[in-house]
């Protein structure tokens, strides 16, 4: 079974997340005991507001359950992932959308593509942080909208510390006994551990040249949303 490290190298990443493409949005339904589902994916399609013919990019969309949402609301959406293995179960589950296999470090698009780009719990795991925002920004329309969906830090100690020891052991535990790939799921807990809190991710994607940054915090801050905008 692959498995990453905090190293992220891309092709031990994109190894890893296709051995975990058969069952990761099962896997990811038990382990966040719902909330992914219900709570945080209908508030990230909020912060999105996907518009009647917006052209949206949804990166890192993985088997593309994300992208479903954006194009029922009208939305144009282009769903690039560098994991083929999630791509080959996007396809056969969802085989009307527009599925693209693309580097987040290097975007297959034109500049000024797009009218949002939105990725949900992988820019944690790109090599370069600060690179691949500059290519979401480098692929957005100007005054267009970037929302980042991504495990963050519980504000009240306490929980956070909780939170963490639930990360290690229960999401682990859980993968063991539902995922395909359960030491893909220690990586992911790993990496959870290993990020910036709201405030220093908001200090890069800032300095990455995006505007008006703001976050808004989910379940206390196990995740978190943050929104951003290209200046015109």
């Amino acid at each position: 079974m692959s498995r990453a490290d905090l190293s992220k190298q891309p092709e031990a990443v994109a190894a890893m997340f296709d051995d975990l493409a058969e069952g990761y949005d099962r896997t990811n339904a038990v382990a966040t005991l719902g909330l992914e589902k219900y709570h945080w994916r209908p508030q990230t399609l909020a912060a999105i507001d996907p518009r009647k013919g917006d052209r949206i990019l949804d990166l890192a969309a993985g088997t593309g359950s994300s992208s479903v949402k954006l194009r029922e609301a009208g939305a144009e959406v282009v769903s690039c992932d560098f994991s083929i293995g999630m791509l080959r179960v996007g396809r056969r589950m969802f085989p009307d959308l527009d599925f693209i296999a693309g580097d987040a470090l290097h975007l297959p698009f034109a500049d000024e593509s797009f009218d949002c780009v939105t990725i949900s719990w992988a820019l944690r795991n790109v090599n370069d942080v600060k690179v691949a925002l500059a290519e979401m920004l480098r692929v957005t329309k100007p005054g267009g909208r970037l929302v980042v969906l991504e495990n963050s830090h519980p504000t009240w100690k306490p929980f956070r510390v909780a939170y963490l020891e639930y990360m290690m052991r229960g999401v682990t535990t859980l993968a063991k006994a539902v995922a395909t790939n359960p030491e893909g799921y220690i990586y992911l807990a790993e990496s959870v551990r290993a990020w910036p809190d709201q405030a220093t991710l908001a200090k890069t994607i800032e300095a990455s040249g995006w505007a008006d940054v703001q976050w808004r915090n989910l379940t206390g801050g196990v995740v978190a949303i943050h929104r951003a905008r290209k200046s015109a």
